[in-house]
């Protein structure tokens, strides 16, 4: 899908040298490299805590980014994405800010309790390095969206969460989009339940953006123009962003019905030319 981890790897290769006691102990500290970006590539938790376990650094850098940072910044989304990140910060890793912890753990009963003692918490914005929609200038809801954090989302709604917020624009204008582009064509369809809150709490499905880059810095960054969340969900099945076509036609049909529009035409899905050939 997105090779992420084996470009990683590719950088963090130790360079030959004459001690090879040295190089045997870089070696080392690349194969648990290796395995550390292979367990967050999937979430794979328990793989993750053995890799922990056999001496990985939680505290430590690679390439410049912490353990982390790669994980917030890696393309795979799942129920499993919080334990992770708890298991991380468990054995020492940290989260540069602490603000979104309750959001990216998912964890409903202590957003809720940040909300009461602190409800302006709703105005916090935030910027992290997203593999696909932009969360710069993001609300704690746009962040809840992009991960997937179902249970979070409902809370900050319910605490009266803006639906319309808007993320930071880019130096040419674009982006600027609410919480609700960040569901339309997640990977693996994984915030779609958030998709249906969103629009059960009445998100707009006409905003237009005049631009907006899926994936900046990354191999598969694009940029859409005149973007709606109905066009950014169809971007979907384009084949850099390795969505799943029943899905995206899925969420039209809740976008539409958001919209009172008649369902979309499903009579060629699975589309026939694209099916693999005898």
């Amino acid at each position: 899908m997105f090779p992420l981890s084996g470009e990683a790897l590719k950088r963090c290769t130790p360079v030959d040298g004459t001690d090879q006691a040295r190089n045997r102990g870089r070696m080392a500290e690349t194969t648990l490299v290796a395995e550390f970006l292979g367990a967050i590539e999937s979430h794979d938790l328990e793989a993750l805590r053995i890799v922990l376990d056999r001496g990985f650094d939680p505290r430590t850098t690679v390439n410049a980014r912490t353990p982390v940072q790669w994980l917030l910044e890696m393309y795979m989304r799942s129920n499993r994405f919080p334990s992770c990140l708890r298991l991380l910060l468990e054995r020492g890793g940290e989260l540069g800010d602490p603000t979104l912890l309750p959001v990216l753990l998912d964890d409903a009963e202590g957003l809720r309790a940040a909300l009461r003692k602190t409800p302006a918490l709703q105005k916090h914005r935030a910027d992290l390095v997203s593999a696909f929609t932009p969360l710069r200038g993001a609300s704690l809801l746009h962040i809840a969206a992009e991960y997937g954090c179902a249970a979070a989302a409902a809370v900050l709604l319910e605490a009266g969460a803006d639906v319309e917020a808007r993320a930071d624009t880019d130096e040419q204008g674009g982006d600027g989009h609410t919480p609700l582009f960040h569901t339309v064509c997640s990977l693996l369809d994984h915030a779609e339940p958030i998709l249906r809150l969103l629009l059960a709490a009445g998100a707009r499905t006409d905003v237009r953006l005049s631009r907006l880059t899926w994936g900046r810095g990354f191999e598969w960054e694009t940029t859409f123009y005149d973007v709606t969340p109905v066009s950014y969900c169809q971007a979907g099945l384009m084949p850099q962003m390795h969505r799943r076509e029943a899905d995206i036609y899925r969420n039209l049909g809740h976008l539409f019905a958001a919209a009172g529009r008649p369902a979309p035409s499903l009579v060629n899905v699975p589309n026939r030319y694209l099916l693999p050939r005898a």
